[in-house]
């Protein structure tokens, strides 16, 4: 890849980390720059029709939608991460859409305006995580030792626990030993570690903390 890439990104963007971990296991050099979504400037207007991050751009191409920019990075770059089989690469990306689900559960658990709609959303996540319990195999990632898109996708997942672990104590991965390894081996990935900077710790629990407030 010979064009200049730039990672259109919020620093608190669960999927901007995603493209950012399939771009360091590539070994793409890349910039990424900031932008205030509360505030959009007029050039990411033109290159996000969705107004979202992230927005990957290829020279004077943009693209949109995270497990889009992940596909485009796989298609072009090697190593390949998704499985060569097609019935094994389908099932990670439908895995892969699972990852959003929870992405989703977990904006709906942050968010919640009462008691009732947080337990709601936490026996959500609860379930999601049961399920991801039962497709696991023996680790230490995904599809065992290799590392795939769908572990950049659930990376970032699991550091939302990082924080809300310390803040609730719903027990959510209680009794689910293989998503406990694996959210430690992703935790360990120089790319995981490396897809947000030294303050998005102290930015995201800050974050939490002033969402989760207004329940109490």
């Amino acid at each position: 890849m010979t064009a200049p890439i730039t990672l259109v990104s919020h620093h608190l963007c669960p999927y901007v980390q995603r493209a950012a971990i399939v771009l360091a296991e590539k070994g793409v050099a890349f910039e990424r720059r900031d932008i205030d979504l509360a505030n959009k400037p007029d050039w990411f207007k033109q290159v996000s029709p969705l107004g979202k991050t992230p927005v990957l751009l290829v020279g004077g191409d943009a693209i949109f939608e995270s497990a889009v920019i992940c596909e485009y990075l796989d298609d072009t770059v090697s190593p390949r991460m998704h499985p060569e089989q097609a019935l094994e690469r389908a099932r990670h990306r439908a895995w892969m859409a699972f990852g959003s689900e929870v992405l989703n559960a977990i904006g709906g658990f942050y968010n919640a305006t009462d008691r009732a709609a947080l337990q709601g959303k936490a026996s959500e996540i609860r379930g999601r995580f049961e399920q991801l319990e039962a497709a696991l195999g023996e680790g230490p990632y995904f599809s065992g030792g290799d590392f795939s898109i769908v572990d950049a996708v659930f990376a970032p997942v699991f550091r939302y626990f990082d924080a809300l672990d310390e803040l609730l104590d719903f027990g959510f991965f209680n009794g689910l030993p293989k998503l406990i390894a694996w959210r430690h081996a992703l935790a360990q990935r120089p790319s995981v570690k490396d897809a947000v900077d030294s303050g998005y710790a102290a930015r995201l629990r800050t974050f939490l903390v002033a969402k989760l407030a207004l329940i109490h």
